[in-house]
């Protein structure tokens, strides 16, 4: 049996008549009624009582019909299902995200993604550390990473968003906060706030290479892995830190900023896993690379 015989067998049931119901189906009416004749063959009942002027259903062809019409139903709905899924407009996709692109990028990324692809299930995952992302990436916890390069695995593929420069986080009132800039080597004093060292990092291992080059080992009084929690402990009056730009829109109160003369930029990088085919995940990416041009040529 196949889907043929039933669709053949609904049209002519719905129709009562050979003719109309071949009609319908844009074929010929003789090998209509040879269909119809080999699928009652092939149940062992009959589904029709033929007369010369119209089709009546059996008791059996009327139970027959309900459910033909359920199975023609659910293919219907699991064709249309799979074109959608195909298209990227239906499926599930997870976000994982470092700390400051989780306040600056990650709010438009989830509000544009519910607009624009509404059926799909999308879930984040926010505050995570580099090392973090990229093993969830290869054991398959998340699909898409926002994060910071350097990341060397042969099964993950990395694409630049964007490059952000490097800004001063001090404590509101803090003596260097009345000045419109700062140097690298006017920390040179200061204790700092930072991510997890040896590794765990990236940004950690940015900002002592920074602070190397400009001539001095910073001293380090909190490491921490939240970037909330480090701007938190820098309102609180225990350090400075070397923060992105976009940190400025955590908001935290007690905190400051000031522009870095000099400094350096880190990149903010799309990962995903090599030979992921995934059609939600090309158009997520493709709506995430429109907002990271568009809060570019803005400024933000």
């Amino acid at each position: 049996m196949e889907l043929r015989h039933l669709r053949y067998y609904v049209a002519v049931a719905e129709l009562r008549h050979f003719g109309r119901a071949a009609e319908r189906l844009h074929m010929a009416q003789p090998p209509l009624s040879q269909q119809i004749r080999q699928l009652e063959t092939e149940l062992g009942v009959q589904l029709l009582e033929r007369t010369t002027r119209r089709v009546d259903l059996t008791d059996a062809g009327v139970a027959f019909l309900q459910r033909a019409r359920e199975v023609l139903a659910a293919v219907d709905v699991a064709s249309a299902e799979a074109q959608r899924i195909g298209a990227g407009l239906e499926g599930r996709l997870v976000v994982g995200c470092v700390g400051s692109a989780t306040y600056s990028l990650l709010p438009s990324l989830a509000r544009t993604l519910r607009e624009e692809l509404p059926a799909v299930d999308f879930s984040f995952r926010g505050e995570m550390l580099v090392p973090e992302q990229a093993q969830a990436l290869l054991d398959g916890h998340i699909d898409l990473a926002l994060l910071r390069p350097p990341v060397d695995h042969p099964d993950l593929v990395l694409g630049t968003l964007r490059r952000e420069r490097f800004i001063v986080a001090l404590p509101e009132g803090h003596r260097l906060a009345k000045r419109k800039r700062l140097r690298l080597a006017d920390l040179r004093d200061e204790d700092f706030i930072v991510h997890p060292a040896h590794g765990r990092s990236v940004m950690s291992g940015a900002v002592l290479a920074m602070c190397r080059e400009a001539g001095f080992e910073p001293r380090v009084r909190q490491e921490v892995g939240e970037t909330s929690t480090l701007v938190t402990f820098v309102a609180a009056g225990l350090g400075v830190a070397l923060v992105p730009e976009p940190v400025q829109a955590l908001g935290v109160a007690g905190t400051t900023y000031r522009p870095l003369v000099g400094a350096g930029q880190v990149e903010l990088a799309a990962a995903t896993r090599a030979g992921d085919s995934s059609a939600v995940l090309a158009r997520a990416l493709d709506i995430l690379t429109a907002l990271t041009r568009q809060s570019h040529r803005s400024g933000r």
